[in-house]
């Protein structure tokens, strides 16, 4: 049998998935240009700069010594934790390898490759991927300045259509949608479609715009929200996250979802660090502080950006330094990764995490070299 005809054993829908293409890794950097692993800032990922939780830390040490053992299959301990943080009930929660794993959930349980789904241009990678792997159509709306045009999101809606995912804040733009008008239209969703949100970063936004939408299933069986443990919580290692959702929902989820999916040192991490008030308000000043540290010196350098509500920004290269893409390249030379997203489709910017105060500061100023070169 030939390479070709290997191939050809695979569907069309899946041979025709772009793979998702993650921030490089510092490692990575580091053989491709000699470059000093100590001596690289990422800042590509959307990771917390302050690194991890000290509670789940000395909760992933203690709990070392059981690692021949399998994992709690139904993660009640850490369950045990989400209900009473969120005021929820444990079959309201399924527990995933990453947020990326409900996402996922989601689409093998409710798409069929007859059914569609809608999700916004310059939203998640994930969503198309996730949609695509089952064969399903998607359904890419146009964006509203960068972000979800909830109302033209609601007219696309087909009647094959049974999901809808909503990033919020979005990635990789980071802009945000008020919870007032996100009701409103979550209330005007057909109840046969099943709506995703994606709160990967609800954890930074100000406390002003803060609003309990994990009591929104109690009002919207219809509703997934989806949350993780790899941002605020600065757990991106471990690969955990969650959704909470109607329990006909999470247990239809359960069904394809994998025994014993997230491993024993996530579940034991994610539940000391769920705990760690401190950390994650530490984690909101560094941020807040940062961003601001940020938009301080993008002005300094005339440049534009998309106002973001989470822990990274979109800044407008446009042609300057030789465009983006050259600038990329420039940064990489200097020991500093940030995240092109022409796959976005924005090939005039970058994205950028917000990093610590000196990581911050050693980026614009390799910044301004690479648009002056």
């Amino acid at each position: 049998m030939s390479f070709s005809a290997v191939t050809d054993l695979a569907p069309q829908h899946i041979r025709d998935i772009a793979p998702y293409q993650p921030g490089k890794p510092v490692s990575e950097l580091a053989r491709e240009l000699g470059l000093n692993e100590a001596h690289i800032i990422k800042l590509a990922s959307n990771e917390n700069p302050l690194g991890v939780s000290p509670k789940a830390l000395a909760a992933m040490t203690a709990a070392l010594s059981q690692q021949a053992l399998y994992p709690d299959g139904n993660g009640f301990a850490l369950k045990d934790v989400i209900a009473n943080k969120f005021n929820v009930n444990h079959y309201n929660i399924v527990l995933g390898n990453g947020s990326n794993d409900i996402l996922e959930f989601a689409a093998r349980t409710f798409l069929t490759p007859a059914d569609s789904a809608v999700y916004s241009q310059h939203a998640f990678a994930v969503y198309p991927l996730a949609v695509k792997s089952v064969g399903a159509r998607g359904i890419e709306v146009p964006a509203q300045n960068f972000g979800h045009d909830l109302d033209a999101m609601l007219a696309a809606i087909e009647p094959n259509t049974r999901l809808m995912f909503i990033a919020n804040p979005n990635n990789p733009t980071g802009t945000f949608i008020d919870a007032a008008l996100l009701y409103a239209a979550l209330k005007k969703v057909p109840a046969n479609v099943l709506v995703v949100m994606d709160e990967a970063y609800t954890e930074y936004l100000p406390r002003h715009l803060r609003v309990d939408t994990a009591g929104w299933i109690k009002v919207f069986p219809n509703l997934v929200i989806s949350r993780t443990f790899s941002k605020a919580y600065g757990l991106a290692g471990l690969r955990v996250g969650y959704g909470l959702a109607h329990p006909d929902v999470v247990g239809l989820m359960n069904r394809v979802r994998q025994p014993f999916n997230v491993n024993s040192l996530a579940q034991t991490a994610a539940a000391a660090a769920l705990l760690d008030n401190d950390f994650l308000e530490r984690s909101f000043l560094v941020n807040e502080q940062g961003m601001a540290q940020m938009l301080t010196g993008f002005a300094a350098l005339k440049l534009t950006h998309i106002p973001s509500f989470g822990n990274f920004v979109c800044i407008k290269i446009g042609a300057r330094g030789g465009g983006a893409g050259a600038v990329f390249q420039t940064l990489l030379k200097a020991g500093i990764i940030v995240r092109p997203i022409a796959s976005y489709g924005m090939p005039d910017y970058l994205r950028i995490s917000i990093g610590t105060k000196d990581e911050n500061a050693k980026f614009l100023t390799a910044l301004q070299t690479a648009l002056e070169s």
